[in-house]
């Protein structure tokens, strides 16, 4: 599998976001692009039952899982399970900035120390045959400048690193949430055009700001991907014509969001079965019918309903009859 052609376009790894129930109904939009596990932390593999960690459906693939931590060793177990249960490929968290990670010496502290993720990779590498990748920021704190970006990225990739994905903002680890981190630092796209200019060799992707497929497409003469967050999440339907847009093969056939939402029914009756609560399921179909009239009713209904729901699937369809969907 050639996940080049895949990443020209992928779906951020958001924590508490893009687990596998998200992933599947994303999946039923676009064939092809990349999809990335939430953050998940070596040291979880490694010291627990790794299964609920790496659960995930053949029907997700292409499929990444993004590992945290900043131990060769760990990191290294870690990327083996994760290659053992079928992820085809590994990426290393060297971007976020929260408070959980930075007490881990994790994350985007990683980006202080190259040396170090130069070491991970190494082990990762040495423990996989599946692409080893970083996720990273265009700087850190008061170290922002382009001398340190570019040095961080030409270590690590001496190290064995091919392929960046690249947040064009920096990150505060002091002074901002990590939402803020989302939005307060400047885009600077600039900046990550200017590390693909002078090594063309690598695979870049970039992140941060892009909230359309035409963004993205415009971005791609210049880049070799892009990785959208948000924007997909609070509005999935903007991925209905990826697969056209953007890799110029068919799009899935969906008249309307409701034919989607029922083709979808199948999965989540699937997994109440087998014990998943209902509302783990739900959180990521509040934002499907948005904008449309009758959204607020439907996203009121499973707010209240879903806890204690008997019938989950019913209750998704008596939900959907509020929409006034046309098309």
């Amino acid at each position: 599998m050639d996940l080049n052609f895949y990443r020209r376009l992928s779906i951020a790894p958001m924590l508490d976001y893009t687990d596998r129930h998200c992933r599947y109904l994303l999946r039923l939009l676009t064939k092809n692009t990349l999809l990335y596990t939430e953050m998940i932390p070596a040291n979880a593999l490694v010291h627990a039952d790794p299964e609920p960690f790496l659960k995930h459906s053949l029907e997700e693939y292409p499929l990444a899982i993004q590992l945290g931590g900043g131990d060769p060793e760990t990191l290294a177990l870690a990327s083996k399970k994760a290659e053992n249960a079928g992820y085809q490929e590994i990426n290393l968290n060297c971007g976020c900035p929260s408070d959980r990670v930075q007490n881990g010496s994790f994350g985007a502290c990683l980006m202080k120390d190259s040396e170090k993720v130069a070491r991970c990779i190494e082990a990762m590498q040495k423990a996989v045959q599946v692409p080893v990748t970083v996720k990273c920021r265009i700087g850190i704190d008061h170290d922002d400048s382009f001398e340190f970006f570019l040095n961080f990225i030409k270590t690590v990739h001496e190290a064995g690193c091919n392929t960046f994905i690249i947040h064009a903002r920096k990150a505060w680890l002091k002074g901002l949430s990590p939402k803020e981190n989302r939005d307060i630092p400047p885009l600077n796209y600039e900046r990550v055009l200017e590390l693909k200019k002078l090594m063309p060799n690598l695979n870049i992707s970039i992140n941060g700001g892009i909230k359309t497929l035409e963004h993205a497409k415009e971005l791609l003469t210049q880049l070799d991907g892009v990785m959208i967050g948000r924007a997909a999440y609070e509005n999935p339907w903007m991925l209905k014509e990826a697969d056209s847009l953007i890799y110029n093969t068919q799009d899935p056939i969906w008249k309307n969001r409701k034919e989607l939402l029922t083709a979808y029914l199948p999965y989540v009756e699937q997994e109440l079965s087998q014990g998943c609560p209902l509302t783990i399921i739900t959180r990521h179909l509040s934002s499907l019918f948005n904008g449309i009239p009758g959204s607020r009713k439907y996203r009121q209904m499973l707010s209240e309903q879903a806890p204690k729901a008997k019938d989950g699937v019913e209750l998704l369809q008596k939900a959907m009859a509020f929409v006034e969907e046309i098309g």
